[in-house]
């Protein structure tokens, strides 16, 4: 099959997944598309370098100078984003005092611009951090917000996910890469590079299997049979590109968490709500021990790891010796910049521009006190997905699953930064936990409202 012809096979089957999830009770307005349009660019690839065609060239110059384009881009998506809250203050209140704990971490990442060595980077970078937090208040803000939910999820993936494959099976210059050095081969899909590929991939196909088995539980018709149908793609996709990317932190991430979905429906646990403690308490105590204790070596060899985690250990070793203020840190986003960036790149051919370990990278640019405060963004966010599980334990299963699968995955990956969608969901997780908790109250009374048509008030 030629490129061309597979391109028109492939956006034909886009569209026939767009229809066959199509529910037409859901009432969500049209400012979904503003997180939607956030989220396949969090997903894939600025958007520079879809238009240019191109990656540039890598150097520490280039982290610095960003791009008009993308700059734009992110300015016009959070300014619609920022009018849109505007218009549902009273709901944005709500949510605001609910997660003072987020606020305080937003904050204080703020004010570490100040202290950072290119403070101008620093801000722009926290400008996107900011743009994730208003992307979820947009969701949770819709007069459906469960709906919502599943609407962004479903939109992302309906993209991301096929276009992955298209990419990789018919153009191979945008979907595969090319090791320098030892020249083996390796698959990137929509992402950048093969473990943003697995971390796409992980966050829609659980959203589409939190998905599919809410619509298999539930009383079955036609139009839900078209919707499973659709779903199930998703999952069988998802688990694919994580299997041919090699991505094993997503992988194992994903069985975990479909592993605690799955508990989670027993009668045992129903009846006996302190056993899901226990559940998260075993999936993150062994990963802990399989990455930090060197507990299960043969695991790691399975999983096509050695005992550095592929470099990880010596990458740890050396960015916790170029630490600066251990209290204060390099400043939000700044460590990778600059000196330092140059001189770990001329000690590792391959470039690394993270940490690969979630809590390092905190630590590095927010210092002890970034830690402090990210460790009560955890601790009571933890609180409120359980609460929200107790009451709503279907839509419980899957933030509790968010939030398990940012913690564990940030044990070998950096995902605690702007434009990170295991970041996203992790606020999706908390924060849409004091809305499962408490009760729903009837849908307002439409009233007339401008024709920008961006108050969640309005249906598509």
């Amino acid at each position: 099959m030629s490129p061309q012809i597979a391109t028109i096979f492939f956006i034909s089957g886009i569209l026939g997944l767009f229809i066959l999830n199509w529910d037409w009770r859901a009432r969500t307005s049209k400012a979904l598309w503003i997180p939607v349009v956030w989220l396949w660019i969090a997903g894939s690839r600025p958007v520079s370098v879809w238009w240019e065609g191109y990656w540039p060239q890598g150097s520490p110059d280039q982290y610095l100078e960003g791009n008009p384009l993308d700059r734009n881009v992110f300015i016009g998506l959070l300014a619609l984003g920022i009018i849109v809250l505007v218009l549902r203050k009273r709901k944005v209140g709500t949510l605001l005092r609910a997660n003072g704990a987020i606020l305080l971490f937003l904050s204080y990442s703020a004010a570490s611009v100040t202290w950072s060595d290119y403070p101008e980077v620093a801000f722009k970078r926290w400008i996107k951090f900011l743009g994730d937090f208003v992307m979820i208040l947009i969701v949770l803000t819709e007069c459906d917000y469960l709906c919502a939910i599943k609407r962004v999820l479903a939109r992302a993936g309906f993209v991301l996910l096929p276009l992955s494959v298209l990419l990789i099976k018919y153009y191979p210059s945008l979907g595969r890469g090319y090791g320098p050095w030892e020249g083996k081969q390796y698959f990137n899909g929509v992402g950048d590079n093969k473990n943003a590929l697995g971390m796409i991939s992980l966050i829609l196909g659980l959203g589409s299997l939190w998905h599919f088995l809410q619509l298999y539980q539930s009383q079955i018709n036609s139009s839900k049979v078209k919707q499973l149908i659709a779903q199930g793609v998703l999952v069988a996709t998802s688990l694919w590109l994580m299997w041919v990317a090699n991505s094993m932190t997503s992988l194992s991430c994903f069985f975990m968490a479909a592993g605690l979905m799955a508990a989670t429906k027993l009668r045992t646990v129903e009846r006996r709500p302190w056993v899901v403690h226990v559940l998260v308490a075993a999936i993150l105590s062994v990963s802990l021990s399989v990455v930090f204790l060197d507990v299960g070596g043969d695991l790691l060899g399975t999983m096509g790891r050695d005992a550095t985690l592929t470099g990880r250990t010596e990458i740890w070793s050396l960015v916790l010796g170029m630490k600066g203020n251990p209290l204060l840190g390099t400043g939000f986003e700044s460590f990778w910049l600059g000196k330092r960036l140059e001189k770990i790149w001329s000690l590792y051919w391959w470039h690394p521009n993270e940490a690969h370990n979630g809590y390092i990278e905190i630590f590095l640019e927010l210092g002890w006190i970034g830690v402090a405060l990210f460790v009560i963004v955890l601790v009571t966010g933890y609180r409120k997905v359980i609460g929200a599980f107790r009451r709503d334990t279907d839509t419980g299963k899957l933030m509790l699953a968010y939030f398990v699968v940012a913690v564990a995955y940030d044990f070998t990956e950096s995902a605690i930064k702007a434009l990170n969608p295991v970041w996203i969901t992790l606020l999706l997780a908390i924060m849409a936990a004091p809305n499962l908790s408490a009760p729903e109250s009837p849908p307002p009374v439409a009233t007339p409202i401008s024709s920008l048509n961006l108050s969640n008030r309005l249906p598509t």
